[in-house]
C-alpha cells in the first residue's frame, strides 16, 4: 500500500479534538473604569433560570453558527446581555481556552467597555450587574482548592481489552477551583477560574 496523500492536510487549521461534540460558548471579561480607577464588571444570573440559577459570570454564551469566530461571539453575546453597541467593547486579547471535562469548551476574552453609563440588562435572565475595583481582586487571596475527577466505568466495559484490567491504574483529573469575594457575593467556578488566569497574567507582566 503507498503513502496516503496528505498535502490536503498542509493548510488545516488546528483544533481540539472533540470540540464538534462539545458545547462551545465564548465569554467577555470586562473592565470599566469608574472614578478613574479599573474595574471588572459581573452579572448575577436571574434566581429561575434553568441552568446556573443565582451564580456569578461573565458576559457570554454559546457560538452560533453565523458566529464568524469566538471572538465575534463574545462581543455579540456581551451586547446582547448589557443592551450596548458592539462598537462601545473594546475587544483587547483572548485569553486561554479551557477545555472542561463536562464537555465544555471555553473562550475567554478580556478587554474594555467605554460608555459603562449606558450599561442596562435584561432582568429575567440577569438580576444585578455589580462592578469590583480591579486592585482590589490582585491584592486578594483566594481560596483555592483542587477538585479531583475520578474515571467511572459502564458496566460492560471491555477490560478483557486493557492491560492490567481491572487493575489499570487510570489517572485522576485535576480540577483547580478558587473562591474570590467582594462584600456578600462570592465569585467561583468557571468565572473565578477565567479572573485567576487574567489576574495571574497581570501579576506575571
Amino acid at each position: 500500500m503507498a503513502l496516503p496523500d496528505l498535502e490536503f492536510l498542509k493548510h488545516r487549521k488546528q483544533g481540539i479534538l472533540g470540540e464538534n461534540q462539545s458545547f462551545r460558548s465564548a465569554v467577555f471579561l470586562p473592565l470599566v473604569e469608574l472614578k478613574d480607577q479599573p474595574h471588572v464588571l459581573f452579572e448575577k444570573r436571574a434566581a429561575d433560570l434553568k441552568v446556573q440559577p443565582g451564580e456569578i459570570c461573565f458576559p457570554g454564551g454559546a457560538i452560533d453558527k453565523n458566529d464568524a469566530s469566538p471572538a465575534q461571539a463574545a462581543i455579540r453575546e456581551t451586547s446582547e446581555e448589557l443592551k450596548i453597541a458592539c462598537d462601545d467593547i473594546e475587544l483587547i486579547a483572548p485569553l486561554d481556552i479551557i477545555a472542561s471535562p463536562f464537555n465544555a469548551i471555553v473562550y475567554p476574552f478580556v478587554g474594555f467597555i467605554h460608555n459603562p453609563q449606558k450599561i442596562s440588562f435584561n432582568p429575567s435572565e440577569v438580576e444585578e450587574l455589580f462592578c469590583v475595583p480591579l486592585q482590589h481582586l490582585i491584592d486578594q487571596d483566594p481560596l483555592k482548592y483542587v477538585l479531583h475527577l475520578a474515571v467511572q466505568m459502564p458496566e460492560d466495559y471491555p477490560y478483557e481489552l486493557v492491560p492490567g484490567g481491572k487493575n489499570y491504574p487510570y489517572r485522576t483529573g485535576k480540577m483547580p477551583q478558587q473562591f474570590y469575594f467582594w462584600e456578600d457575593r462570592i465569585i467561583w467556578g468557571l468565572t473565578a477560574r477565567i479572573l485567576h488566569h487574567l489576574l495571574e497574567l497581570l501579576n506575571a507582566k
